[in-house]
């Protein structure tokens, strides 16, 4: 069996060795062996898992491909494919949702919702229906001055306008690549005085963002298949 050496991990996969360490102390690959002089015996099968956890993370995040590697270890691969799986059908449905945002923006007449026609003034609760948003978000982002419904003059209820769903599908689309409120904020706010290209600029952005996370998922995913190869889980 060949074993390798800390080094030659950490120079393939362009980390530190002390990352190879730090890894290992998550608990998210199997503890080495040890030579007499107290050196790591890093095998082929840690080598996979670095490898692995290295496509993954920036694919799916920390705190999921820990998870991740963690049933691998454990032997539920389908476990861990599930969880991956779940990923993408998230990113599949964000991108529908950016989709349908730069075609509004590009078509102010086009339907919002297909097959339903909005009416003139919505509850927050039909406002949440038709975007597939929590009623909670779209208050916080009320409260954050991101939208400014108006309000039932009788009751004080929050009364929604087709604008406001445009601007509930583009913070939707945005929330996960405009880090800055105010950058954010401006850019939700330019729909309501029909000033767009600007938004639309930022969706198409958001879109190319997703299509790159979709590419990094594939290439996480297909490490993942050759983790499970080397440790037999699956034939080769």
């Amino acid at each position: 069996m060949r074993y390798y050496k800390p080094i030659e991990i950490a120079r393939e996969l362009d980390i530190s060795t002390s990352a190879l360490r730090h890894y290992e102390s998550w608990g998210v690959v199997p503890a080495p062996e040890r030579a007499e002089n107290g050196y790591r015996l890093y095998t082929s099968l840690h080598l996979a898992y670095f490898r692995c956890l290295r496509a993954m993370f920036p694919a799916f995040g920390v705190g999921l491909t820990c998870k991740v590697l963690r049933h691998v270890q454990n032997g539920d691969m389908d476990a861990a494919f599930w969880l991956v799986n779940k990923e993408q059908a998230d990113l599949q449905e964000e991108k529908a949702v950016a989709d349908q945002t730069l075609a509004v923006l590009r078509d102010p007449e086009l339907p919002v919702v297909s097959g339903k026609r909005l009416k003139r003034r919505m509850t927050i609760g039909e406002a949440a229906s038709l975007t597939n948003v929590e009623t909670s978000a779209i208050r916080h982002w009320e409260k954050e001055g991101l939208i400014s419904p108006e309000r039932d003059q009788e009751n004080g209820y929050r009364l929604f306008t087709p604008m406001h769903i445009r601007q509930i599908l583009l913070i939707r689309t945005l929330r996960r690549t405009v880090y800055f409120l105010e950058n954010m904020k401006e850019i939700v706010q330019a729909v309501e005085y029909q000033s767009i290209e600007k938004a639309k600029e930022v969706t198409e952005n958001a879109l190319k963002s997703i299509n790159q996370r979709n590419r990094r998922q594939f290439y996480g995913v297909h490490q993942l298949l050759e983790l499970c190869k080397e440790a037999e889980l699956i034939d080769n």
